[in-house]
């Protein structure tokens, strides 16, 4: 597998959730696993690919080719070869590797088609290590698309689409489930979640961000936006609800997973709680109603999370810019 960004730990626990198992780190960047769904890893936010593993090697042009002279290939049809140097980590000139193992295919009976080929061989270094496997799966990275100045309709401090989907995968997202953002805001957690095919509700207190999240997901999901989807079927279906992330309408156990993201303190409009009222007590309806969850914040939520029945499994301090640190809560319920 490999990984998008610097955050390898962030990006593992994403793909364990959402498409792998038995995920190992062997390199910056770089990780093998038990088993990949390569549907699932076409949603993930922070893994750009799935390999079928050929093998692993040095960090080194002849060590690649020597994994596929060796390698047992049950594939037909054309091929390329694609070589990348992670995070500028390993001295290797990826054109080399390119020749050397295209050159190794085409004495193998393989013809090369670099530009539309039935089957792509990437070829991965970073540090010492090598991994040399055929891509199964890549991330749909059409992110940018969905930026939020350009949504039907934006405030400020609205999250970058890219993470929303890490977080709505970490919270269980995809076909056959049900996710709920209990303080939607515009939109964007479920707007993810949806395209990886969860059904989602969104609640928040202000009518004016119902109709908006309303608009935007009407947009997204409803294909008039145009973008495909990065799940196997069409993307989910979805609800808005206008009340207080305090005192959900919704039945015990009604969604699979909650997904929000805290009012922030410095910025926050908040009507009728204090923050750590709020954010408090939301954690104890999020446990009513969904079985896992995660929680971002401008600080520490882990105390007031613990006492709401969750069991914090992991926390990641993300930095967004100079003066903003998200903290993001992973929960299961105790």
């Amino acid at each position: 597998m490999e990984f998008v960004g610097d955050e390898d730990r962030f990006a593992a626990l994403e793909a364990g959730v959402a498409a792998a198992t038995g995920i190992e780190r062997v390199a910056p960047g770089l990780a093998i696993a038990d088993a990949v769904d390569p549907d699932r890893a076409c949603g993930l936010a922070y893994t750009r690919r799935a390999l079928d593993l050929l093998g692993r090697a040095d960090a080194d042009p002849h060590s690649a080719r020597a994994v596929v002279e060796a390698a047992s290939i049950d594939r037909e049809g054309t091929v390329a070869v694609r070589a990348r140097v992670l995070r500028d980590s390993a001295a290797v000139s990826t054109s080399e590797v390119e020749r050397e193992c295209g050159s190794a295919l085409v004495a193998r009976g393989f013809d090369v088609d670099l530009d539309d080929p039935d089957h792509t061989l990437r070829v991965l270094f970073a540090d010492d290590t090598c991994l040399v496997g055929w891509v199964v799966a890549e991330s749909v990275r059409d992110f940018s698309t969905r930026r939020p100045t350009d949504r039907p309709f934006f405030q400020p401090g609205s999250m970058a689409p890219m993470d929303a989907r890490a977080y709505a995968n970490l919270a269980g997202a995809g076909p056959g489930t049900r996710v709920l953002d209990p303080m939607c805001g515009t939109g964007g957690v479920l707007i993810e979640a949806g395209l990886v095919g969860s059904d989602v509700v969104g609640n928040d207190a202000q009518a004016k961000m119902v109709g908006g999240a309303r608009e935007n997901l009407a947009h997204y999901l409803n294909g008039d936006a145009g973008s495909p989807t990065a799940a196997e079927g069409p993307p989910g279906g979805f609800d808005l609800l206008r009340g207080d992330a305090t005192a959900l309408a919704l039945r015990d156990d009604a969604v699979d997973g909650v997904v929000f993201d805290a009012p922030y303190g410095r910025q926050s409009k908040i009507a009728r709680h204090s923050l750590d009222d709020l954010v408090s007590d939301a954690l104890v309806e999020a446990a009513r109603v969904a079985p896992r969850g995660v929680l971002v914040a401008d600080r520490s939520w882990r105390e007031a999370a613990v006492a709401a029945g969750w069991r914090v499994t992991d926390t990641f301090e993300r930095r967004v810019h100079r003066s903003l640190v998200r903290h993001v809560h992973v929960l299961e319920r105790s």
